[in-house]
């Protein structure tokens, strides 16, 4: 009879400091868990350990569902622009820096000591609207610094399945060029260039397939380049390439000046 009123006893204390910790987690006076009125000393042992290995397993459930939240609320700011798409063509390169940092420098002469890093970029090749010859290359910076590009983007037109591309053509830059040294692009805008891929409008070489684009040809290193499919039937005849400019009617106008191979 003395061992079941004991074992009573050990039950109804820590039946009693779980309720007593339900009701502080439900707005209770704040004050802990109380002991759940006289009993022995081994009984009020057992309730005090059961209470507490209650209060911890409820406190480390909270911190892991807390953690689970977190590391959600982790993943913001930019995405990754892995594959960078045009209504013409993808290529593949790094990934673009974007999301909630603080503003960097964003003036021209920080611009001229620091040349833009392929990671820091993305880049587009679309046909422009209106005209049936001329792209249009738009190089975006995603980082948070302004950087330097080369005056032009360095543009060949190829096949895209041949072994050697030292028969590539080059379309003609705009010459005399001097200035500053590089052109500056600030964080997110864009240096837009116009390439002309028949600027006679007349009959061109039909094994072109492919146009490739280095941003900064002064800078990155051929395997930076990137590769853009053209579309079929293109015809291509002594090709003319603008200067970066910040607006396609400057880009446009850039590209009728050029006279020069690169």
């Amino acid at each position: 009879m003395r061992t079941i009123r004991k074992r009573t006893a050990v039950l109804g204390a820590a039946a009693t400091a779980a309720l007593a910790l339900t009701l502080t987690a439900c707005g209770g006076d704040g004050g802990g868990t109380k002991a759940a009125g006289p009993a022995d000393n081994s009984a009020s042992a057992e309730a005090t350990v059961a209470a507490k290995n209650t209060a911890e397993d409820a406190a480390g459930d909270a911190a892991q569902d807390q953690g689970s939240t977190s590391g959600d609320g982790a993943k913001t700011g930019g995405g990754s622009t892995d594959a960078v798409t045009s209504s013409t063509g993808s290529s593949k390169g790094a990934a673009a820096k974007t999301g909630g940092a603080a503003a960097g420098d964003t003036s021209d002469s920080y611009a001229y000591k620091h040349p833009c890093k392929s990671g820091d970029l993305s880049v587009r090749v679309y046909a422009r609207e209106g005209s049936a010859t001329q792209h249009m290359i738009e190089v975006n910076n995603t980082g948070r610094n302004s950087c330097g590009l080369s005056y032009f983007p360095r543009v060949s037109l190829g096949a895209a399945n041949a072994s050697d591309h030292s028969g590539d053509i080059i379309p003609l830059v705009p010459g005399g060029l001097g200035g500053a040294p590089a052109y500056p692009v600030k964080p997110k805008t864009a240096a837009i260039a116009v390439v002309d891929l028949n600027p006679g409008g007349g009959n061109g070489v039909t094994w072109v397939d492919e146009l490739n684009v280095l941003a900064d040809g002064d800078h990155m290193a051929n395997a930076e380049q990137l590769n853009f499919p053209l579309g079929p039937d293109v015809k291509v005849g002594t090709p003319k390439l603008g200067l970066y400019e910040r607006t396609v009617a400057d880009a446009v106008a850039s590209m009728k000046q050029a006279n020069t191979k690169p």
